[in-house]
C-alpha cells in the first residue's frame, strides 16, 4: 500500500490518503486506477522492462572481460596519457612487494604512500596471480561491477515507490554498461573506478540511516561512513570534493535537521578522522614525509589563476563531451531546471546529492586545471544517474502530459544508448595490442642480452617502466618522477636500460652522460600520441671506471629538498 499526498481543504496541512496504484510515483509516470488484472498485467510488463535493460547492461558488462589486455583504445577522442603510465605507477607497490619483497624504493616515485588503497587490492590479487595486466583489468571491471550494482541500488531505492524497483536505476545501469568513455577508462588500472565505488557505498550507507537518528540506533551506517571516508581519500585525495555530497545525503535522509544529523555524522567524522591521522601519524610522518609531500608538489605545476580562469572554467565545462554531448546537455538541462525546481528538491534528496557530486569534483577539475579525460568519469557517473532521476521525480510525476513525456524519455535515452553501444563495439571488435607487444619485445630484448652479458644490470629506466613492470615483470624505476633528482638516482640504481619515448630529452641526457655511454638498440612503433608512438631502447654501459666509481661513492644523496620536476613533454600535457 503506497501512499498518496493530498492538500486538505481551506489550505490546511497536508493529510495522507491510500492508493493501490503499483506504479505510483514510480518512473515512467502513475497509471490510472484500473482493475487488479490490469494492474497485475502492467507490473508483469515493468518488470519485463526491467530484465530486458539490466539483461543488455549485463551483456555490455560483461563484453569488458573481453580482450582486456588490449591496447587503450588508439586514435580515440581520449586522449589520455593514463595509458602509458597510471596503470603500472599506481600500482607500483604491489609489483615491487611481490618482485623484491619489499614495496618502497627510496628516491623513486612512491605514490602508494599517500594512496595505499589500490596497491593493496592489487597485492592481494597479486598474492595468487602473481604480477599480471590481465588480473589488475579484471580487478577493475569487477569495480566498475560493483559501480553498476550500487547505482542500480542508490537510483531504485530513492524512489517513492516501495513495490516495485525504479525503472530508472535500470535505466542508469544501461547507460553506464553502453557507454564507451566509461568502457575504455574502467578497463585500466587507474583510481576513478575504485573511487567512484567507495563514493557510491558511502552514499548507500548515509542512505540507510533511519530514525531515531541516534547513535546507538544507527551504529552500522555510522561504523561503515567513518571507514569508508577515509578508504575514499586514500584511494584518491581529491576525494575531499565529493564529502559534501555525503554529508548532504546524510543531512537529507535525517529530515534535514541539525541535531539528528549531528548525531550521526560527529561520530562518523570522528571515527573517519581518528583512522586517517592514525595512518599518517604512524607510518606517513616518520617514514614517508618526504614522497607524501612529493606527490601533492609534482601535481601543482598547472592550476587556475585570475589570468586564465575564464579559459579554464570554459574548457572545464566544454570537455564534458568526452563522455558523451547528448548527455552532457541533457544532464546539463536536468542540473537547470532541477535548480528551479529547488523548492521541490527536499522531497526528492537523491537530486541534490548527484548535483553537489558532480560539481563538486568539477570544481577540483577547474581549481587543478588539469583536465585529463580520465578525470571526467568521477563526473560521467553522477550526471548518468541524475538524467533518469530528474525526469522520474521532476518531470514524469509532475506532468499531465505523461504519454508524450514517457515517449520523449524514452527517445532521448535511445539517444544516447544506441549510438554508444555502437561505438563500445565498434571498440571491442578492433583490440590492439601493439604497448604490450612492445613490452615483450622489450623483455626478451634485455633477457637475451643478460644471457651474453650476465653481469649487466637488468633495470630498466622509463616513464612508462612501472607499465612494463606490469606486463613483464622486467624491474623499472622513473626517469620523470621521484624525490631525489634523476642523476642521484641513476648513481644509486645503476639501470642497464633506457626507453624514452620518441627522443630523450636534455635534462634526461644530462642525467645519464656523466655515469654511462648511451647506445640506440631498438626501437618499436606503439600507441598514438605523437609525442608518444615510438617507444626507444638505449643501453647503458658505464661510461668509465674511474666515473663509475666516483659515482658509487655518492650513493648516499638520493633525496633533494623538491624533487624532480615534471619534464617539459609532460607539462605540455
Amino acid at each position: 500500500m503506497l501512499l498518496r499526498t493530498v492538500t486538505a481543504s481551506h489550505g490546511e496541512d497536508e493529510a495522507t490518503v491510500p492508493t493501490t496504484d503499483p506504479t505510483q510515483a514510480d518512473f515512467p509516470g502513475n497509471a490510472p486506477a484500473s482493475p487488479a488484472s490490469a494492474q497485475a498485467s502492467a507490473r508483469s510488463a515493468l518488470i519485463a522492462v526491467h530484465a530486458a535493460l539490466l539483461l543488455v547492461g549485463a551483456i555490455f558488462f560483461a563484453l569488458h572481460f573481453v580482450h582486456i589486455s588490449a591496447d587503450f583504445p588508439n586514435f580515440s577522442r581520449w586522449m589520455d596519457w593514463s595509458k602509458y603510465t597510471d596503470e603500472g605507477w599506481y600500482g607500483d607497490a604491489a609489483i615491487r612487494h611481490y618482485q623484491l619483497g619489499h614495496w618502497y624504493v627510496p628516491g623513486d616515485f612512491n605514490p602508494a604512500v599517500a594512496l595505499p588503497v589500490w596497491p593493496i587490492l592489487e597485492a592481494l590479487i597479486f598474492h595468487f596471480t602473481g604480477v599480471s595486466l590481465i588480473a589488475v583489468r579484471a580487478l577493475t571491471v569487477v569495480v566498475f561491477g560493483g559501480i553498476l550494482v550500487g547505482s542500480w541500488f542508490l537510483v531504485a531505492r530513492s524512489g517513492q515507490s516501495r513495490l516495485s524497483p525504479s525503472l530508472a536505476g535500470s535505466i542508469a545501469v544501461l547507460l553506464l554498461a553502453v557507454s564507451p568513455f566509461c568502457y575504455v577508462f574502467t578497463r585500466i588500472g587507474i583510481l576513478e573506478p575504485l573511487l567512484i565505488l567507495l563514493m557510491l557505498l558511502a552514499l548507500l550507507a548515509a542512505q540507510s540511516v533511519r530514525e531515531p537518528g541516534t547513535a546507538t540506533a544507527n551504529l552500522l551506517p555510522i561504523l561503515a561512513l567513518g571507514v569508508l571516508l577515509p578508504l575514499i581519500i586514500l584511494t584518491k585525495t581529491t576525494g575531499l570534493f565529493l564529502v559534501p555530497a555525503i554529508a548532504w545525503m546524510l543531512f537529507a535522509t535525517l529530515g534535514h535537521r541539525i541535531n539528528p544529523f549531528l548525531r550521526i555524522g560527529l561520530p562518523a567524522a570522528g571515527i573517519a578522522l581518528t583512522l586517517w591521522l592514525a595512518y599518517f601519524v604512524l607510518l606517513v610522518r616518520p617514514h614517508y614525509l618526504t614522497d607524501y609531500r612529493y606527490l601533492f608538489s609534482a601535481n601543482a605545476y598547472t592550476s587556475i589563476t585570475l589570468s586564465n580562469y575564464r579559459t579554464v572554467l570554459w574548457n572545464t565545462v566544454k570537455d564534458g563531451r568526452w563522455f558523451g554531448t547528448i548527455l552532457q546537455y541533457a544532464s546539463a538541462l536536468a542540473m537547470l531546471f532541477a535548480a528551479f525546481r529547488w523548492r521541490r528538491l527536499r522531497k526528492h534528496p537523491l537530486i541534490p546529492v548527484l548535483m553537489l557530486w558532480a560539481l563538486g569534483y568539477t570544481a577540483f577539475l577547474a581549481y587543478h586545471n588539469n583536465l585529463q579525460p580520465r578525470y571526467y568519469l568521477v563526473v560521467a557517473v553522477p550526471l548518468t544517474l541524475l538524467l533518469p532521476v530528474v525526469i522520474r521525480d521532476l518531470i514524469l510525476a509532475e506532468t499531465r502530459f505523461k504519454t508524450i513525456t514517457t515517449v520523449a524519455a524514452a527517445t532521448l535515452f535511445a539517444a544516447i544508448a544506441i549510438p554508444d553501444a555502437v561505438i563500445t563495439i565498434d571498440i571491442i571488435r578492433h583490440p590492439q595490442y601493439t604497448l604490450l607487444d612492445t613490452a615483450r619485445k622489450i623483455d626478451h630484448y634485455i633477457l637475451e642480452d643478460q644471457k651474453h652479458d650476465p653481469a649487466h644490470s637488468a633495470l630498466l629506466l622509463s616513464i612508462s617502466g612501472s607499465d612494463i613492470s606490469l606486463m613483464t615483470g622486467l624491474h623499472s624505476i622513473c626517469d620523470d618522477f621521484g624525490t631525489a633528482e634523476l642523476v642521484d638516482r641513476v648513481n644509486q640504481y645503476r639501470p642497464g636500460w633506457y626507453a624514452s619515448w620518441n627522443l630523450i630529452e636534455d635534462d634526461k641526457m644530462d642525467a645519464l652522460t656523466p655515469n654511462f655511454n648511451v647506445e640506440r638498440v631498438a626501437d618499436f612503433p606503439a600507441m598514438d600520441d605523437q609525442d608518444r608512438n615510438l617507444l626507444i631502447l638505449y643501453r647503458l654501459t658505464p661510461a668509465d671506471a674511474e666515473t663509475d666509481s666516483a659515482r658509487k661513492k655518492g650513493r648516499h644523496r638520493l633525496r633533494s629538498r623538491f624533487g624532480q620536476q615534471p619534464s617539459n613533454t609532460q607539462l605540455k600535457h
